[in-house]
């Protein structure tokens, strides 16, 4: 007589209620993360290893924070001093509950032309808002000194934006500074080719 099978024990997650190989499917894999690390790191790999690099990271940022030298991903040795200035500007990091991490967003005004059915262009202007500057009185203002369409509306990043209807890319550096003195020229950049290109 054949033997009889045993029952297969599957385990739930807490978090989403599904069977643990099903998480990275369900409403909110990121919730689920540190329970499948603890409880079935066989089934994730990948979860470990960005759990160790984030743990790394995290060890690193605290040895820079306090000025010790700390070894790089290269195998150089980086050390900070507090006289030193390093060539770029880390961006300010939040920490928000549940361990999400918010980047303080910089201070700057990015201008974009884009050509629309071959000959009509539209120059597009973001984070004006981010210098206390009111967009609807921003947009009345470019249209009237420029004698054209302007309107704030939302971009692909759910940010609002001015769209300028005519290229004035070039123009409106000046008009900016002069008409709001709080936006330096370091802070207006231009995007050419993909590529972000300072105004000054």
């Amino acid at each position: 007589m054949a033997e009889k099978p045993e029952p297969v024990k599957v385990l739930y997650c807490p978090s989403c209620s599904l069977p643990a190989e099903y998480c990275e499917f369900g409403p909110d894999f990121e919730k689920c993360k540190p329970w499948l690390i603890k409880n079935a790191p066989e089934l994730y790999p990948d979860l470990l290893k960005e759990a160790d690099e984030k743990e790394a990271e995290r060890v690193s940022e605290q040895l820079h924070s306090v000025g010790i030298s700390s070894f790089g991903a290269d195998g150089a040795v980086s050390s900070v001093h507090s006289g030193e200035t390093s060539s770029f500007k880390q961006e300010e990091v939040k920490r928000l509950p549940g361990g999400k991490i918010k980047k303080k967003v910089r201070q700057e005004v990015v201008i974009e032309k884009v050509v629309r059915n071959k000959r009509k262009s539209i120059t597009i202007i973001k984070g004006l808002d981010l210098f206390g500057i009111k967009l609807s009185d921003a947009s009345k203002k470019l249209g009237k000194k420029f004698a054209t369409g302007a309107s704030v509306v939302k971009g692909p990043t759910e940010k609002e934006q001015i769209d300028v209807q005519g290229d004035i890319a070039y123009d409106i550096v000046e008009f900016i500074t002069e008409t709001w003195p709080d936006v330096p020229e370091t802070a207006i950049y231009f995007i050419e080719e993909g590529k972000k290109v300072p105004a000054a």
